[in-house]
Formats: structure tokens, sequence, C-alpha cells
């Protein structure tokens, strides 16, 4: 396992490295920051002076070299609008978008495994091909529209829920949390199922197929056969096995659903990283979207680390492919 583990932070490393290039590079290729930033009445040496304090006179490879020394620092540069820290300004919004984006996992997750598991058991059923057509919808619908359909329905029509903002947060370890205060529940229940919805009609598709693949293995049929229950049949042996493949989609999915939460942080005007992001894109502000696009990329490698680790716990047959390597 400790083999594995270097093998996979070295490979971690390599693509960290690979994409900052090419983040650096496509960033830096959108436009002139100066042009925004800058007071148009603003004569040629202003101009200049602006552009030696911000760090442009100098070619792409050495912003990029001086970029690389300082991230080894842990200094992914200052943003060029509110003169702070990069990383100190995105660590400020990360914990509103990693509550959104975990809520709205646990959301897809606790709905999505019994009803697909309902269709894979009953798939000829009226209820079944309910599940399906609903699911189906929910990879349908883009995600501004169904949005905007929330709050037109639950805070325009019935006032039942606010429209946006994050509401009223409790500090719980240094961070502010919206969960653990009613108004904060009230505030992302919308948001939280808007961005839940393409998770929750994955995870019913995967848990259905996964269910009728199932039921029709040999060890599902020697368990019948020595006479368990069927709850126990359906709750452990096929529960466990269909968890892998979800365990895996949803762990890529987590990383998604961080990275691009930024349609429902908008239109619910949820302060996240998604809506920081947005404002800094709009602004040029260079030093703010590298930080923040590799802060992504580092988030789906420990994702992804963490999935692979997690499926030497649900299959064992993980764990002896391991111990031969």
């Amino acid at each position: 396992m400790l083999v594995y583990f270097i093998r996979r932070m070295m490979q971690a490393v390599l693509v960290l490295f690979i994409m900052s290039i090419l983040v650096f590079v496509g960033v830096f290729s959108i436009g002139n920051p100066v042009d925004i930033l800058i007071n148009p009445q603003a004569d040629q040496e202003e101009i200049a002076r602006a552009i030696r304090v911000l760090g442009l006179d100098k070619p792409l490879w050495e912003q990029y070299w001086l970029f690389l020394v300082n991230a080894a620092r842990g200094d992914l540069g200052r943003s060029f609008v509110f003169n702070i820290p990069a990383i100190e300004l995105i660590l400020q919004r990360m914990p509103a978008t990693m509550e959104l984006a975990i809520c709205a996992t646990f959301m897809g997750v606790l709905m999505g495994i019994p009803l697909g598991m309902w269709a894979g058991l009953k798939p000829d059923s009226v209820s079944g091909k309910s599940i399906m057509a609903g699911s189906i919808l929910g990879f349908s619908l883009p995600t501004f529209w169904v949005g905007l359909m929330l709050i037109m329905i639950f805070a325009v029509y019935l006032g039942w829920l606010p429209s946006t903002g994050r509401g009223q947060t409790r500090n719980f370890l240094g961070i502010e949390l919206s969960i653990l205060t009613w108004d904060g529940i009230k505030h992302m229940m919308m948001p939280a199922f808007n961005l839940a919805l393409f998770k929750l009609s994955l995870v019913i598709r995967l848990a259905r197929a996964g269910t009728r693949e199932a039921i029709l293995q040999d060890y599902v049929k020697f368990a019948r056969a020595k006479g368990l229950r069927s709850g126990r049949i359906i709750g452990v042996h096929v529960f466990k096995n269909i968890m892998i493949p979800i365990v895996t989609v949803l762990g890529l999915e987590l990383g998604s659903t961080i990275a691009f939460a930024v349609v429902t942080e908008t239109v619910f005007a949820w302060p996240g990283m998604g809506k920081l992001i947005i404002d800094s894109i709009n602004l040029l502000d260079r030093p703010v979207i590298v930080a923040y696009l590799m802060i992504i990329v580092f988030m789906f490698i420990v994702i992804n680390l963490v999935v692979d680790l997690m499926y030497s716990v649900l299959d064992p047959r993980v764990r002896i492919a391991e111990a031969r390597g």
C-alpha cells in the first residue's frame, strides 16, 4: 500500500506541473488586465508603472518561473483587484462552495440509491418506469432553468423558501456553516437540490443497472437457496456490490460539482468560489483565476486518490491485486 501511495503521489505532482503550464499559458492569453484595471484617462507613464507593479512587464517564461517558485512556498500570487493573496481570497469563499457541493452530493446519494434499487428490483412496475423517466428529465433540463423555476415556484409563488443568499451561519471550528441554522438550511435547500439534480439522475441509473446485474449473479442465487431473507440479500449482498461503480463516479462527480457549481451559485447568489471566479474572469484577475484552477485540479487529484483507497475497502480483490503488484 505504501508503494502504491508513493507512486500515486509522484503521478499527482507530475499532473499538477503539466496543468500549471496549461493553466498559466491559457490565462495569459485571455486579454490584458491593464485595459480593465487602469483608468482609461491614465497617461502612458501611469500605465507603464501599473504594468511593472503587476509584474506584467516580464516575459511569459519568467512570470511562470516566479509563479512556480512562489507556489512551492504556498503563495499563488496576489489579486490584482483586491490586493490580497489569491489563495486567501479563495479560502474565504471555499466553505460556502464545499458546504453546498457536499450537501448536494449527499442529497443525490440518499435519494438516488433507494430509488435506483427500487427501479432495478421492479423494472416493469409503474413506479420503476416513473423513476427512470424522472432521471431522464434530470439529465435533460438545464441547470439555470431549473434554478429559475425553483425560485419562481418556492420563493415567488409559495413564499416557502428564500430566493438568494446564504442566510444565517454559525461558526464551527473556525468555519462559517449554514447547515447549523434553520435559516441557513432554508437558504440551502433550493441551490443544493438544483446542484444535486444531475447527480441524483446519475446515481439512479447506476444503482438500477447495478441492481439488475447483481440479482442475476450466482452469489445472490446461493443466498436465496440458503433461505436468507430478501431484505438481507438486497441490503448486504446487492447493496455492497453496486456501491463500487457508484463510489467511483461520485468521487469524480464531487470534484465536478465543486468546479462547476458556478451556474447554481450565480442563479442563487450563493457567495462561493464559483461566484468569485466569474467576477475574476470579468475583471481579468489572473492570479485568482490561476489559483482557483490549480486548487480545483488539486481537489480532483485528492478525490481520485481517496476513491482508489476506498476500492480496497469495498472490494477485497483490489487488496489482493495490490499485494501481488
